[in-house]
C-alpha cells in the first residue's frame, strides 16, 4: 500500500478485493470516472477511502427500506 499526500493507494488487484467486485469492474470504473487513478502508466493504484465510499453508496441504494 502507497501513502502519498494523505491517499492510502493500492494496486488494481487489491482495490478489486477491497470494493469485492472484479479487477475489470475496477478498469471500467476508472475509464468511466467513478474512481480516479492513480500510480505511473504501468502501475494503476486506486484510493481505499474512494472505494470504500462508492461501496457504501452502491449498499445504500441497492437495499429496500433505506434512505438517502
Amino acid at each position: 500500500m502507497s501513502e502519498r499526500r494523505g491517499r492510502r493507494t493500492v494496486p488494481t488487484e487489491l482495490a478489486a478485493l477491497a470494493a469485492g467486485v472484479s479487477q475489470a469492474t475496477i478498469r471500467k470504473w476508472a475509464s468511466r470516472g467513478k474512481i480516479t487513478r492513480y500510480g505511473s502508466p504501468q502501475r494503476a493504484e486506486y484510493d481505499l477511502d474512494e472505494l470504500y465510499e462508492i461501496v457504501a453508496n452502491s449498499k445504500g441504494a441497492a437495499e429496500p427500506g433505506t434512505s438517502s
